[in-house]
C-alpha cells in the first residue's frame, strides 16, 4: 500500500491504515456516531453507518490526499453514507426514537449525549427544517465546522453554505418566534 500524504502524517495519525483507523476511531468515533444519529435519528442505524464510515476510511486511507482535515473527511464520508441510506430507503417511515428503545445494558455516554440532543427545544425545531438547512446548522453549531469545512463535507460551494445558513437561521427564528421562544442568535 502507498503512503498517505505528508499532511496526514503531520496530524499524528499513523501511515499504517489499520493503526490510523484505530487512532481515528478513538479520536473521532463519537463525532461520527453523533453525525450519523443526527441524520438518521436511529441509534442502531447510526452505529451501522459509523462502522461503514470507518471501513470506507480504512479502504481509502492511503488515497486520502489531505486536502481537508481528517475530521472533515470522516464527516463527509458519514454524510454521504446517510444520504445513500435515504436514497435507498423505500418507505417514508419515521425512524425509531432512541428514548423508546429497551436499555438492557445500562446507560452509556453515547446514549446520554443522544438523549440530550433530543431534549433541547431548539434542536427539536432544527429537526423540523428541510435536511439541507438542518445539515449546515448541525455542522456549524454542533460540530463547530467552519463554512469552508461544511462546504467540503457537504460537497457544495461555500457561498451555498452561507446562503443556506442565512435561510436556515431565518426559518428557525420564525419557528421559535411562533412558539414564543426568544433567541437572540437566530
Amino acid at each position: 500500500m502507498g503512503r498517505p500524504s505528508r499532511q496526514i502524517l503531520e496530524s499524528n495519525f499513523s501511515d499504517e491504515p489499520s493503526q490510523a483507523i484505530e487512532e481515528m476511531m478513538d479520536c473521532y468515533g463519537s463525532l461520527v456516531l453523533r453525525t450519523a444519529y443526527f441524520y438518521l435519528n436511529d441509534r442502531h442505524l447510526a452505529e451501522d453507518i459509523s462502522q461503514e464510515a470507518f471501513i470506507r476510511a480504512f479502504r481509502s486511507w492511503t488515497n486520502f490526499r489531505g486536502e481537508s482535515s481528517v475530521k472533515t473527511w470522516l464527516v463527509k464520508i458519514t454524510i454521504n453514507l446517510c444520504h445513500d441510506y435515504f436514497r435507498k430507503k423505500a418507505s417514508t417511515e419515521i425512524p425509531s426514537d432512541v428514548s423508546s428503545e429497551d436499555d438492557r445494558h445500562g446507560p452509556n455516554l453515547e446514549d446520554e449525549v443522544m438523549k440530550r440532543m433530543n431534549s433541547t427545544q431548539i434542536l427539536k425545531h432544527v429537526l423540523t427544517l428541510p435536511l439541507h438547512y438542518r445539515e449546515v446548522l448541525f455542522l456549524f453549531y454542533y460540530l463547530d465546522f467552519t463554512t469552508i469545512e461544511i462546504a467540503s463535507a457537504a460537497g457544495i460551494p461555500e457561498g451555498t453554505v452561507r446562503g443556506r445558513m442565512h435561510r436556515a437561521r431565518k426559518l428557525l427564528g420564525e419557528k421559535l418566534e411562533k412558539e414564543g421562544i426568544h433567541n437572540d442568535q437566530s
